[in-house]
């Protein structure tokens, strides 16, 4: 049992999320990210996703409407991470972004990727990064990946949209 991997075409399907105003989730994924909405079930839940696929992301309020978000110490989903296809792609949401005024938690240089970190309404953790090439990722004398937290220079990723 030890010896089993898991095969390195797996990757996730998508997320669902519990949330409290459903309207208010999809002026966020759908208005402002722009996921489409694959199928709404009235008031209740929403499936979305980019590029038409059946969904990326769930949202529903089954058990959740009208309730507070979950407390920060608590067990549970930390961020949801979106990847963007290019450099220039993560330069247009976060140029979209701003000048909507939603406010960053945070922007980081991984090395291996380029973040920007927001919430969602209901305080859901959402981080939008793009991958730079894997010959380009840093690594270590060993060969392993060495991936860090830095500064992001934020006016040299909006330069990719010139």
């Amino acid at each position: 049992m030890k010896d089993y991997k898991i095969p390195a075409q797996t990757r996730i399907g998508h997320i669902h999320l519990k949330v409290s105003d459903l309207d208010k989730a999809l002026d966020f994924y759908h208005g402002l990210l722009g996921f489409e909405i694959i199928q709404k079930l009235g008031d209740q839940a929403a499936f979305i996703s980019a590029g038409g696929y059946h969904h990326h992301i769930g949202l529903n309020t089954w058990q959740s409407k009208g309730a507070e978000p979950a407390p920060d110490y608590a067990p549970g989903l930390f961020h949801t991470a979106i990847v963007y296809p290019t450099r220039k792609s993560l330069a247009e949401i976060f140029a979209r972004l701003r000048e909507a005024n939603y406010r960053f938690t945070g922007v980081a240089d991984h090395g291996v990727s380029e973040a920007l970190y927001l919430d969602d309404p209901d305080g859901n953790g959402v981080e939008l990064y793009w991958d730079r090439p894997k010959e380009e990722w840093p690594r270590n004398a060993e060969g392993e990946i060495e991936m860090y937290t830095r500064p992001l220079n934020l006016e040299a990723l909006l330069e990719e949209m010139n």
